[in-house]
């Protein structure tokens, strides 16, 4: 007699209940929201890392000198007002008044510069800042001066950059400490604070609404402008899989979701009091492999240019259950399909073809040896590696899935040996310009997969320095074709993951980022 298995999710989601007895909470008050994003924050340094979920929480806790608008303009945010000379090597920079540190303390010139002094050098944008730079100085406690050696055109963009890791501001006594380090004591300036004591790592963290933070005057636009706290608090729950947290959602267990699972989409949608935001443009995800370039048979490019025909993206797409609405047809562009650097270059190297993967592979010197792809047990990257696994196993490639949780493959990720590939997604506002691009801007630099192409380090400074749209278009098409022969990463699909929020939340900003700023209950 065949018995049916009832897991813990059908349980969960036919009681339309949940009960969660392992799990402590703080208790709930009236103005606080409680959300789930997409994993549990544990690297808090916002300078020591890429991840997305350090940069959820530094937006929240610290803040930056610039911040980029619903536009992608760069605006003021710190800063209250700034003069550069005419030949622009001279900048000088005017802090906006009523910036406190969480402990009380007036944020100073000499915090800026030494946070800026700490930041650039592990940051792909600010190293090329920095390799301009001949001089930061603070000129006097509310204003310092940058002075070039040559000109760069997007100092401006560098220091308002929405990329990981930010270019947040931490007084001086902890920007004195090394990245390496990574600091302990989580003071920032931002309109949320870091409530340590209510810390359960594994469980949840708590931001609380830092009363002496003075926002702009101007209307909140994205990451820029008036950042208005009308929250008490948000805790950040972590939640042991997405089923739990969906079902969670529904039943007003929490207020905000980050990703929702696709599965669950059309249950979601039916639900009492649950909202759905799915949004396009550069606010959808690119999925990617990261290659390892120090690891062998990695290390060689005709292996890796193989790749590019075991990668099927709709079939990807489908079987992490992406509806056709949230997802953009087969997508050959580094820089996002549909976003302003959109480039086709090299995509006659690009292209499924199991058939003809296994021809290449043949002609190179791959003799079977073992890949190692990291996955993120449970997750949508997960799912996409197992389908471009299945494909490289009937090229002809030898691969074993090692399954982990994301902050395993963090770490793993950071040694040059054991791995060849892992499956990830980034935020296209991530990934549609070569200087931001995680796999693209940090070619030639001490960064996880350790490809080098002189080349491109050559075209990303003339990206920089281009004058025009129409250049900087030109030269990501360069430094696109080039890529497809170098293949630091290889795109899995582009998509969109749709959040969730309880409509007690009102005032959501409409953006891929969670941002808790504007929000009333």
């Amino acid at each position: 007699m065949k018995v049916a298995k009832v897991t813990r999710r059908d349980a969960l989601l036919a009681s339309g209940g949940l009960a969660l007895p392992w799990m402590a909470r703080p208790a709930r008050a009236a103005g606080t929201a409680n959300v789930v994003l997409e994993s549990e924050a544990v690297i808090l340094d916002p300078h020591a890392t890429t991840a997305a979920i350090t940069r959820t929480f530094a937006y929240h806790v610290f803040d930056t000198l610039f911040a980029m608008d619903g536009q992608g303009m760069i605006r003021p945010q710190m800063v209250g007002a700034w003069e550069t000379s005419a030949d622009g090597l001279v900048w000088n920079f005017h802090l906006r008044d009523g910036l406190r540190w969480h402990d009380g303390a007036p944020v100073t010139a000499a915090d800026c510069v030494a946070s800026l002094e700490r930041w650039a050098p592990k940051d792909a944008q600010g190293r090329m800042l920095w390799a301009a730079k001949a001089e930061l100085v603070a000129v006097d406690a509310k204003s310092f001066r940058l002075t070039l050696s040559r000109p760069f055109p997007l100092v401006l963009d560098v220091l308002g950059k929405p990329n990981a890791p930010l270019p947040v501001m931490l007084p001086e006594r902890l920007a004195q400490i090394p990245v390496e380090t990574r600091i302990r004591e989580i003071i920032g300036s931002g309109p949320f604070r870091f409530r340590a004591a209510d810390w359960r790592p594994g469980n949840y963290m708590v931001l609380e609404r830092f009363e002496g933070y003075v926002p702009r005057e101007e209307p909140n636009d994205f990451l820029a402008g008036g950042k208005r706290v009308h929250l008490d608090s948000v805790t950040l729950r972590v939640m042991p899989d997405q089923a739990t947290g969906a079902t969670a959602l529904m039943v007003g267990e929490v207020d905000y979701m980050q990703y929702l699972p696709f599965d669950l989409l059309p249950r979601l949608e039916r639900a009492r009091g649950v909202r759905l935001m799915g949004l396009g443009g550069i606010h959808m995800f690119q999925g990617n492999f990261r290659l390892n370039h120090a690891a062998a048979p990695m290390d060689d490019p005709a292996i890796r240019r193989v790749l590019w025909h075991c990668v099927d993206q709709s079939s990807t797409l489908t079987a992490i259950g992406v509806p056709e609405r949230f997802r953009a047809p087969p997508c050959p562009s580094f820089f996002m399909c549909g976003g302003p650097l959109d480039s086709r270059a090299g995509a006659e190297a690009m292209g499924f073809d199991v058939e003809g993967a296994k021809r290449m592979l043949a002609q190179t010197a791959y003799n079977g040896q073992q890949i190692v792809c990291l996955t993120v047990a449970g997750s949508i990257s997960q799912t996409a590696a197992q389908v471009m696994i299945q494909n490289m196993k009937l090229a002809g490639f030898n691969v074993e899935e090692q399954q982990m949780d994301w902050g395993t493959v963090l770490a793993r990720r950071a040694r040059r040996e054991g791995w060849h590939m892992f499956g990830v997604y980034s935020n296209g506002t991530d990934m549609f310009s070569p200087l931001t691009h995680f796999y693209v801007s940090n070619t030639c630099a001490d960064y996880p997969g350790w490809d080098c192409d002189r080349g491109v380090e050559r075209l990303l400074g003339e990206f920089a320095l281009a004058a025009t749209p129409e250049d900087r278009k030109r030269i990501a098409g360069e430094i696109q074709a080039a890529e497809a022969l170098n293949v630091p990463n290889v795109m899995w699909g582009q998509f969109t993951i749709p959040a969730g929020y309880r409509d007690r939340l009102r005032d959501v900003p409409q953006a891929a980022y969670p941002m808790f700023w504007g929000v009333r209950i």
